[in-house]
This record gives C-alpha cells, sequence and structure tokens, in this order.
C-alpha cells in the first residue's frame, strides 16, 4: 500500500485554493435535503469524539434536527474521547461491524479501512454536492480516485500562546527560529512561568514536535521517501529527535504532564484557558477547547495569539510547510440509506456556518463568510500561504506506524528514549508491515 502523503503537488494546489475558495460564494443551491429514499424505519449509530461544546450540543442539535424531518430515522451518538474512540473503532472493524457513521482523519487509517471493505464508497453517491466542498479537504479522504469520507473542517497545527503571559516575561514577538523558541521556552522559566502545556498520556500530542521538526529538518520529500522505504533511520530524522531532546531537556511542561490529558480536567486545554501556561502546540480548534475547557468557561478571549511552527536553522524543509488536517465522516459498510442524506444535510451551508461561527473552518465554500473568530482568520491566511502539508503522521502512516511514532516520541518526551531509539522503533515497525 501506498502511504498517504499530502505533499506540495497534492495538497497545495489545493491548500492554496483554500483561503481563496473561502471568499467564494456557493456552487450549488442549499435547498432543504429531502428525507431518504428509504422510508422504512432506520436508525444511524453516529460515533465521534465531540465531547466538550460546543461541538457536543451542536452535533447532537443538529441530529434532532434531521430526526424531525425524517420521522423515520433514528440517530444514536456515541461522543467518545480521542484514545477510547480510536480503541472502540479498531475493535469494532477486527470485528467487521464498523459503526454507520463515525469520525475519521483520512490518510493511512482509511486506507486499510477501505483494503478491510469497512466502508462504503462515496464517490458516486455524494458527487452532486461535494462540489461545494473545498477540494483541499477531500484529498485525505480519497483513495485511490475514489471519495471514502467527507471532510467537516479544515485546518493545522501551530502554536498557541498567551499575549499576557508573553509579555510577562518579556517577550515582544513570537519566535521565528527553533533556536529563538528555546530561549523563549528559557526566558518564560525565568520569569516563573510554565512554558508549555502538554497532554503526555495521550500521546498524540507529542507527536506534532516530532513531526514538524522532521518536515523542517528533512523535508517533506524525506518524509515521503521514509513513508515509501520504510526506513526512517537516517540522520536528519534523528537530528529531528535532537532537537526535541533539547527542547525536553529545559523541562518546559506543566508539572505533571505525563498523565495529562487533553481536554480533560487539569489537561492541556484547561492548563492554556486558564492561563496557568504559555504555550501549547495544537490544531485550529485550540482556543474553542480552551474555552470549554477552562474553570471560568471563558477561556482567555483576545489574550490567546498563534504563531507557526518556527524554522529550524540548516534544515532542508521550509518553514511555510503545514502540518494538520481536519475531521470528517466515514460510512461504515452495514449503514442504512439515510446515512448518506442525513452526513449532506450535516454539511449543508446552515449547518457549516453554524460551524464556523463556533470556531470551525468550514469545508462548505459558501459557509466561510460566517467565521468570526479572529484566530480561524489566522489559521486559514497561514494555510493559503503555505508552500506544503503534510497529514498528521498517526493518521497519514498505517495504523501500527503511526501508532509507533505516538509511542517512541512520548518516550523521549518522558526521557525513556533518545532520538536514535526513536527512529529505530518507527522503521522496525514500518518494515514489519
Amino acid at each position: 500500500m501506498t502511504t498517504p502523503n499530502l505533499s506540495r503537488r497534492t495538497f497545495l494546489g489545493a491548500a492554496g485554493a483554500t483561503a481563496g475558495a473561502l471568499a467564494l460564494s456557493a456552487c450549488g443551491s442549499d435547498d432543504e435535503t429531502p428525507p431518504a429514499d428509504d422510508n422504512s424505519p432506520q436508525t444511524i449509530n453516529w460515533w465521534h469524539i465531540q465531547t466538550t461544546e460546543p461541538g457536543l450540543t451542536q452535533w447532537a442539535t443538529m441530529a434532532k434536527a434531521y430526526e424531525a424531518a425524517n420521522p423515520n430515522v433514528k440517530i444514536n451518538i456515541t461522543p467518545l474521547e480521542n484514545e477510547a474512540f480510536k480503541a472502540k473503532l479498531t475493535t469494532a472493524g477486527q470485528a467487521g461491524n464498523p459503526p454507520d457513521l463515525f469520525q475519521s482523519w483520512g490518510g493511512g487509517v482509511l486506507s486499510q479501512q477501505v483494503d478491510a471493505g469497512l466502508v462504503k464508497d462515496l464517490s458516486d453517491s455524494t458527487k452532486a454536492w461535494t462540489g461545494d466542498l473545498l477540494p483541499a479537504s477531500l484529498q485525505p479522504y480519497t483513495v485511490e480516485g475514489k471519495l471514502y469520507g467527507i471532510p467537516w473542517d479544515v485546518g493545522m497545527v501551530g502554536f498557541w500562546y498567551n499575549k499576557d503571559l508573553f509579555a510577562k516575561a518579556g517577550i515582544t514577538a513570537p519566535p521565528t527560529t527553533w533556536a529563538e523558541f528555546l530561549t523563549t521556552v528559557s526566558t518564560l522559566k525565568s520569569k516563573g512561568v510554565t512554558p508549555i502545556a502538554l497532554a503526555g498520556k495521550d500521546k498524540w500530542p507529542g507527536h506534532f514536535y516530532w513531526a514538524y521538526l522532521a518536515m523542517r529538518t528533512a523535508g517533506l520529500d524525506a518524509l515521503k521517501a521514509a513513508a515509501e522505504s520504510k526506513d526512517f533511520n537516517t540522520p536528519d530524522f534523528i537530528q529531528a529527535g535532537a532537537h526535541l531532546k533539547a527542547l525536553v531537556d529545559l523541562q518546559p511542561f506543566q508539572k505533571g504532564f505525563l498523565a495529562a490529558q487533553y481536554d480533560k480536567p487539569g489537561g492541556q486545554a484547561a492548563n492554556m484557558g486558564n492561563g496557568n501556561t504559555a504555550m501549547e502546540l495544537m490544531g485550529q480548534w485550540a482556543p474553542v477547547t480552551q474555552t470549554s475547557s477552562s474553570a471560568s468557561g471563558k477561556g482567555l478571549g483576545d489574550k490567546v495569539g498563534f504563531f507557526t511552527f518556527p524554522a529550524v536553522d540548516g534544515g532542508k524543509g521550509s518553514a511555510t510547510d503545514a502540518f494538520g488536517g481536519g475531521n470528517g465522516f466515514c460510512i461504515g459498510k452495514n449503514a442504512p440509506p439515510a446515512t448518506v442524506d442525513f452526513l449532506k444535510f450535516l454539511l449543508n451551508t446552515e449547518n457549516q456556518r453554524t460551524a464556523a461561527g463556533n470556531g470551525t473552518l468550514p469545508t462548505n465554500k459558501s459557509a466561510s463568510d460566517a467565521i468570526k473568530d479572529p484566530n480561524i482568520t489566522t489559521v486559514s491566511t497561514t494555510l493559503a500561504s503555505a508552500t506544503g502539508f503534510q497529514l498528521y503522521l498517526d493518521q497519514a502512516f498505517p495504523p501500527a506506524v503511526g501508532a509507533e511514532v505516538n509511542d517512541a516520541v512520548a518516550a523521549l518526551i518522558a526521557g525513556q528514549s533518545t532520538p536514535e531509539k526513536v527512529v529505530q522503533a518507527i522503521t522496525q515497525v514500518a518494515k514489519s508491515q
């Protein structure tokens, strides 16, 4: 299997068009969604990871609206925390019984689900309305020219920071190089400010650091070549780990970070939202989750800022290459006919405008005018100028390889591994596939 990688040639014709497309008007009619063709009683089992507000209530409200318009359809929703979702979905897949509708990030995980016959080909059934969606957002859900998932949002990972804590430490501008970033961390610590919030227990937030450093040090082409050759044991990838170890050695994370989860009480988002830490490396959803996880329910407000991952001096990668992805949905092989119709309903302009108003960068081009959050606008603008794009490594690579990236990097961050052992472990798993 060829490992999906959204490189300069594939994503950026689209990602470069992303922000431009955001200004376009609707490409088609947004008439009320017709009822499902099959009027027999149908139950849709929907699994997703929106366990916090506003997403939790937002999607439940949309499901109720669809049920009201289609009395023959019942939607059972199961919200799950990220890691619990992945584990439960894996078990369901191994049993050959995937949920009818489930959250997906595309990439290598989706490719294996396609190979296993677990998901439906949506190429024909959604053709009438997927033209209204941003072309870039469809890429991770396209396998060998066929569409197996529908993107709900799109975005990228970057550093979110507390402007007040930066000012307290006398830092007047975000760092632009990795050396400057390490100096920023040291300066924050010297002023009694905890530099970085990290959900060490979840592991996936930690892999963001190694992934970006690999991109900056080795470059996107090297990541693609390593995925194809199944060999990550190269000097550049070892150097990426060395750069991360230099950060870890500064002890920049909050107390108890190894046991912290992303969106749980006392976790990464809460530490940021409560103003206890100065930075976090996270996706475009960060400000919303910071707010919902904060004790006040108000988060940082206009105190939160955004900057892209710094350049690495002497690195082969471009500082304008972006890393991230989006949330989307796939339909299980045994899903009832109404599931495709419900998915179309979720992606209509009205529902996507609701999401945009709550801090989401929508994929429906006609919903972009509802974006109110200046931080989301910043992400959109940054994506528009990106020169390349890499999907999350734990999604772009086959599941076992992606999981090993998370595990190996987590061990390095915990002080239990070395840069050399990280690439050796990833390579060993890749070659076993």
